[in-house]
């Protein structure tokens, strides 16, 4: 994938060096809490350092040159990693905001905001363990870019593609969240009469954003700039696999609880990504009014 043709961003946020957190923890909802606890087995970590707050422990290694603010590195250039997520989140800009003008609506584009250790977010704090996310309160997405270390050595996914695939999802967040959909489905959780129910819901925002970040991919796909190959389209179904509720729970816990699921299995997260990559049509990407069995 030549990501380096692809458009720029101006809404990066560099929080990078700022250690760990003061305490707390993110303000993610209840159902949330349960996959977060299963990534975190999966990985090593003491679940309650991710769901109360502190410093995990787990600090983002220095690219090629000592980091000063505002993601500029000591000879004026900002690195690698500032100008790859810059890079995706600029293409996510591009196809949105395309997509979203075809029916006469304006996109209003979210800001990244990268960090290290530990964020301060409007819904919260959080350490870099929880992974990349993204909060509807400030629109913004959060991302410490050692999450793409975990996803090579742990998850047995990697590649710029998979890298890009993961902010797309985060990005797809936001879709939902300018669509009134997010909204909806909230509503939704909160009238759920079990958590079983309300996890569902979960589910089926979370394939959405698969979709979603599909559809970017198509769009890319058709664009020489991003010159993308078999190869990286691999990569990014491996990691759609890879981070599914069953692998994670039987990788975490040695078995699998459906009733659990927040994010969808792994087949299900790589049939949702082929289907906006493969039609780059986001209607094609209702999941809220498919019967649940059939997701």
């Amino acid at each position: 994938m030549d990501w380096k043709n692809l458009p720029e961003s101006g809404n990066v946020e560099d929080r990078r060096g700022g250690g760990g957190l003061p305490g707390g923890g993110l303000a993610i909802g209840g159902i949330g809490g349960l996959i977060i606890a299963v990534v975190a087995l999966f990985f090593g970590i003491d679940p309650s350092v991710i769901l109360g707050g502190g410093n995990s422990g787990q600090q983002t290694q220095p690219q090629t040159q000592t980091q000063t603010q505002g993601g500029q590195t000591q000879s004026g250039t900002k690195d690698e990693s500032y100008q790859f997520v810059s890079r995706i989140l600029g293409s996510t800009d591009q196809v949105w905001t395309g997509i979203f003008k075809q029916s006469d609506r304006q996109y209003t584009k979210p800001k990244l905001v990268l960090f290290s250790g530990g964020v301060q977010t409007a819904c919260g704090q959080a350490s870099s363990a929880v992974g990349p996310f993204y909060c509807p309160l400030d629109s913004k997405v959060y991302l410490d870019t050692g999450f793409f270390n975990t996803m090579q050595q742990r998850l047995g996914g990697g590649g710029d593609f998979a890298y890009a695939y993961v902010i797309a999802h985060e990005v797809g967040h936001h879709v939902q969240n300018e669509l009134g959909i997010a909204d909806q489905v909230e509503r939704k959780q909160r009238a759920a009469r079990s958590e079983a129910e309300a996890n569902s819901y979960s589910v089926r925002l979370e394939l959405q954003a698969d979709c979603f970040a599909g559809v970017w991919g198509n769009k890319v796909r058709g664009s020489e700039a991003a010159n993308l190959t078999q190869q990286d389209i691999r990569e990014a179904l491996s990691t759609a696999s890879a981070i599914g509720d069953d692998t994670l729970q039987r990788a975490g816990q040695g078995r699998v609880v459906p009733d659990s699921f927040t994010h969808g299995s792994s087949q299900q997260r790589v049939n949702w990504f082929n289907k906006g990559f493969q039609s780059g049509n986001p209607n094609n990407c209702d999941t809220l009014n498919v019967p649940y069995n059939q997701l």
